[in-house]
């Protein structure tokens, strides 16, 4: 039987020829209890990008991109930003158009002083909207979020581990903690309730995820 894949959030991701970034955030399915998609930040400058599960795998002790970094930087923003016009402005926010001010217009700032007026000039700041582009029904999972049992608050996310013959997510990673003594504690699928982008919850108490078995994975280096 093939081991599962770890997708450790926090770990660095390779393209074909080279580091390309780091893993931020998982998406999931949570009807399918399925990965979707990968948040991967580039490094240096750029926005994160979104990238499906299905271009990704673990190997050799790291998160691979079957992509090369030229590749991976044409993807999709994981959020996009939007500049408004005075349309957009009139239709989302009710404002007449004497009442804001829009691209190429801008709102006031801190700024420079204008020479012999002692009046601070006008700091050019768009207004702009970000548009999540995470698909609808799936849900974004971040290293940190809480993880709760049914007897209370049992940890944080550490990441996922995941079936690589079909992208289905077996269980949860959890980080180490006091409660656990240093062990690696991952949770079945099976044992969760609800997954939201506020916390993971669980119908098992304190006790039955301290008794869980470990489990084979394809780790992270």
């Amino acid at each position: 039987m093939t081991a599962s894949e770890r997708y450790e959030i926090g770990s660095a991701v390779r393209c074909w020829d080279g580091e390309c970034g780091e893993l931020v955030s998982v998406v999931v399915d949570p009807v399918a209890d399925r990965l979707a998609h990968l948040i991967v930040v580039p490094h240096g400058r750029g926005d994160s990008r979104l990238v499906p599960v299905e271009w990704a795998r673990v190997a050799s002790g790291a998160i691979v991109l079957d992509l090369t970094r030229e590749e991976f930087r044409r993807m999709e923003p994981a959020v996009k930003t939007h500049f408004l016009n005075a349309d957009n402005a009139d239709e989302r926010y009710g404002y007449q158009r004497d009442e804001i001010m829009y691209w190429p217009y801008f709102g006031l700032g801190p700024g420079r002083s204008i020479t012999g007026l002692g009046a601070p000039e006008p700091v050019l700041t768009p207004w702009v909207e970000l548009e999540d582009r995470v698909p609808v029904g799936e849900v974004r999972i971040r290293r940190g979020e809480r993880v709760h049992a049914r007897d209370g608050r049992i940890g944080k996310v550490r990441g996922l581990v995941v079936d690589p013959a079909d992208d289905t997510v077996t269980h949860i990673l959890l980080d180490e903690g006091h409660l656990w003594a240093h062990k690696q504690v991952a949770i079945p699928v099976g044992a969760v309730g609800e997954i939201t982008e506020e916390e993971v919850a669980v119908r098992l108490s304190k006790h039955e995820i301290k008794e869980l078995p470990p489990v084979d994975v394809i780790g992270l280096g």
